[in-house]
């Protein structure tokens, strides 16, 4: 059963700490009940929603089919970038492209790259039904986001939100560090087990994650990448993956609400599942809109090199089909951000060959070109496909600021504000 224990904050250090926060005191620390395999009784408003939105994510996963496999980069990436603005940070798709292939860029693209890989490497570990899912795998995906800390579970207390440094004036107060290893433990064998609802397994799996929080850091981070995992595990998305919690950062106050209403006591379960199903459904007609949107922009972009060449007078002006300069275009979605070196090695021609196509894609003002602070030229960019990133990022997240004051050069210009208003209701 769900319960508070009582806890004294009496630090031992306190030489950093303001006072208020070196004052000792009493705290209350939140201890969720175990969860075991199957899923509890839900009310029928509850019910309906979660079905709802599994039906929902179906026909998205349907109408997405293959495509999904160069989609999942894209959407994984457009995730993350919500997830760092949950947690107060922010940064560009295009910013983000750059420092994964370049492994260089600001502290926050550089851990926002790591989140892209912690939840690719979860679909691929945690997702596959015939693995159970352990707290090792639990720690081992948590330790690809926070490499910096020392891999296992938190001994020590945390908490989160609040004015402060002192789990006396937090928001909420996780389970003290004895009771996560026990939970945890549990925890996985929820995610394991596959029966019931999967939008229900994922929303209760999330929350508990959340509530237990079990790390010193990426907390929020790993736990939304659990959402795919069971998702994945139950078989309701085959094609491609709906990022859910983009939703979450365009209404926190609406995330943290239906958090809290998850750890009342009794648990105010049904209004978390609904909020979560309402999540999912935006967030997979939203995956549907940004699959069908980049079609279109392959299929232009493509007439917009003929037409290039043609004006160029490049002969032929339809390339060949094996030619490096459509095999550059065909994986923009996927490899928005380029080099000379990585066509190279990629579609395996000369750096020469690679050279000239990229030259070519950028003079038909299909690439726009990166330079550095003293002017040199570090890669090329598909701001095109980027910018549908962040209208789709932006659509999860309505009313989000990274592409409220403009688009990038190449890109179309931001939703319209009635627009958004549809989205967000």
């Amino acid at each position: 059963m769900a319960h508070y224990v009582d806890l004294l904050w009496n630090p031992e250090d306190s030489s950093h700490l303001g006072r208020k926060d070196r004052a000792p005191g009493r705290y209350r620390a939140f201890v969720p009940g175990l969860l075991g395999e199957g899923l509890p009784d839900i009310g029928p408003a509850a019910r309906q929603a979660a079905e709802d939105a599994l039906a929902v994510l179906a026909r998205a996963d349907e109408r997405i089919g293959p495509r999904g496999r160069f989609l999942n980069h894209l959407l994984i990436r457009s995730e993350s970038i919500s997830s760092s603005w949950i947690e107060g940070n922010s940064v560009t798709p295009k910013k983000l492209a750059i420092a994964e292939l370049l492994e260089r860029g600001t502290r926050v693209a550089l851990d926002v790259v790591a989140n892209v890989r912690a939840t690719e490497q979860a679909i691929a570990e945690l997702g596959d039904r015939g693995r159970a899912v352990t707290t090792s795998g639990i720690e081992r995906l948590q330790h690809i986001i926070e490499p910096r800390l020392r891999p296992g579970l938190r001994a020590e207390q945390n908490w989160v939100g609040g004015p402060g440094w002192s789990p006396l004036r937090a928001e909420f107060v996780p389970p003290p560090p004895e009771e996560v290893g026990r939970l945890v433990d549990d925890l996985a064998r929820f995610v394991t087990a596959t029966s019931g609802n999967p939008v229900v397994r994922a929303a209760i799996a999330h929350a508990q994650f959340e509530t237990i929080h079990p790390f010193i850091d990426g907390n929020g981070r790993t736990g939304r990448a659990l959402i795919h995992t069971v998702l994945r595990r139950a078989d309701a998305l085959r094609n491609t993956l709906i990022p859910i919690s983009t939703v979450f950062a365009g209404d926190t106050d609406r995330y943290i609400a239906g958090l809290t209403a998850y750890r009342d006591i009794p648990s105010r379960l049904d209004d978390w599942i609904v909020g979560f199903a309402e999540a999912a459904e935006l967030a997979a007609g939203n995956a549907v809109r940004l699959s069908e949107d980049i079609e279109r922009l392959d299929i232009r972009v493509r007439a917009d090199l003929i037409r290039f060449r043609e004006d160029s007078g490049i002969k032929p002006a339809v390339p060949r089909s094996d030619a490096v300069i459509l095999k550059i275009l065909d994986a923009l979605a996927t490899d928005p951000v380029l080099t000379i070196e990585t066509v190279a090695v990629q579609h395996e021609v000369s750096p020469g060959a690679a050279h000239r196509a990229l030259v070519q894609l950028a003079e038909a003002g299909i690439l726009g070109r990166t330079k550095d602070h003293k002017g040199r030229l570090v890669c090329w960019t598909a701001d095109q496909h980027l910018a549908l990133v962040s209208l789709t990022e932006r659509s999860n997240r309505v009313g989000g600021g990274d592409t409220g004051s403009g688009s990038p050069r190449l890109g179309p210009p931001a939703p319209a504000v009635e627009q958004a208003g549809v989205l967000r209701g």
